[in-house]
């Protein structure tokens, strides 16, 4: 009893003096299991604990406390939304953390494969599921109109497979991709086995997603503190726009910056709202609805902005690379993989002549797209890889 009461005591300091200093309390391991036990019994999705899931939390609890701490403050704006489309498709409440693991709630986030959105849709599957890209609007970008299709897309993954482990295995990378693994497994069902035929994304998608369970339910006890979301569910509400406005129009009208309705609207990726016949959906903040609504009459439809010189602009950044000359490789091919001119590796490797040999060793200045969004899964597989 004394040694357990002296162990108790150190514990406690250690708690103490984590929590004094905004830092991830040390504690047994036994207390994540536990934790985690509580979640899986209130949770129709298994929630298990293993190392793989543990590695996750460390990301969060760990090396991205900031980063969990804005996710937490934007929850008060999105889980509202998602909780709501759920219920409404009778859907395990859960479900909501996968947003996190797709895009860390930012609306506007983009990977490298050009999936948009809170719910990181393609272009071809926003299609099948009727989000609409137009070079003024993006659908996949609408908070309401993304959550209604992830709620369906998630629907019909659970229908075909039966088990939501496997239904967020597809969601990640299809639900062929999951098909084919339940066929080499001889049939077998679970994820854990069926793994080992999936990508490694895949393998990592349904850990990361336990762990955020954990994380969004324990953050408090680990000493996150939560940073303040500009706005919440509770501040904002919505107007339908009968006509062509640009954001400089309903700044104006409203005395809501620039800024903030970009935030509120990111499925309008010009500043601009596209009518067509169809009555648009504008979101404020509360307090500026009524100034919307009285000053309404006085604005007259704005036309397309000018988008000259905005295609094609990327953040990038430059990088050397070293290309060795392979059989049957000429100068204008390797210009095109570099997406790069002859002309310009003839310069940098101060060449006369297009004439190259196999072997030869070419300096190129490539310049790769960058991301400013933060990608758990892809971001841990590079740091293990």
């Amino acid at each position: 009893m004394k040694r357990l009461a002296t162990y108790l005591i150190f514990l406690f300091a250690c708690v103490t003096l984590a929590s004094a200093q905004g830092k991830n309390p040390q504690i047994p391991e036994y207390i994540y299991q536990s934790r985690m036990a509580k979640l899986d019994n209130q949770s129709p999705i298994k929630l298990e604990y293993n190392p793989q899931v543990r590695a996750y939390i460390d990301v969060y609890l760990e090396r991205r406390r900031d980063h969990l701490a804005n996710i937490i403050g934007r929850s008060q704006l999105y889980f509202p939304i998602f909780e709501e489309y759920l219920s409404k498709y009778n859907l395990p409440q859960e479900l909501k953390y996968l947003a996190i693991i797709e895009s860390a709630l930012d609306p506007k986030a983009k990977s490298k494969s050009g999936a948009m959105g809170l719910w990181q849709f393609l272009y071809h599957a926003g299609l099948m599921l009727d989000l609409h890209v137009t070079s003024y609007e993006d659908e996949r970008c609408d908070p309401l109109k993304s959550t209604d299709a992830a709620c369906r897309y998630l629907s019909y993954l659970f229908q075909n497979l039966g088990d939501w482990q496997l239904a967020l295995a597809a969601y990640n990378g299809g639900l062929g991709t999951v098909q084919k693994a339940i066929e080499r497994a001889g049939g077998k069902k679970s994820f854990w086995e069926l793994s080992q035929y999936m990508t490694d994304e895949m393998k990592a998608y349904v850990p990361a997603f336990i762990a955020v369970n954990y994380v969004m339910s324990y953050y408090d006890l680990h000493n996150v503190v939560p940073n303040k979301n500009e706005f919440t569910f509770n501040d904002i509400d919505t107007v339908y726009v009968n006509m062509n406005l640009s954001f400089d129009q309903i700044s104006r009208a409203t005395g809501v910056e620039r800024q903030k309705l970009q935030q509120l609207n990111p499925q309008y990726i010009k500043d601009f709202i596209p009518f067509d016949d169809t009555p648009m959906i504008l979101t404020l903040p509360k307090n500026a609805v009524s100034r919307y609504i009285k000053n309404e009459p006085r604005l007259k439809p704005d036309i397309a902005p000018d988008m000259t010189g905005y295609f094609g602009i990327r953040h990038l950044e430059a990088i050397t690379s070293l290309h060795v000359v392979e059989p049957g490789e000429y100068l204008h091919k390797i210009a095109m993989k570099y997406n790069t001119t002859a002309e310009k590796i003839m310069e940098w490797n101060n060449m006369t002549s297009k004439d190259i040999k196999i072997g030869q060793k070419l300096t190129i200045y490539e310049y790769r797209e960058i991301s400013p969004y933060f990608f758990v899964v892809r971001e841990f597989l590079n740091e293990n890889n």
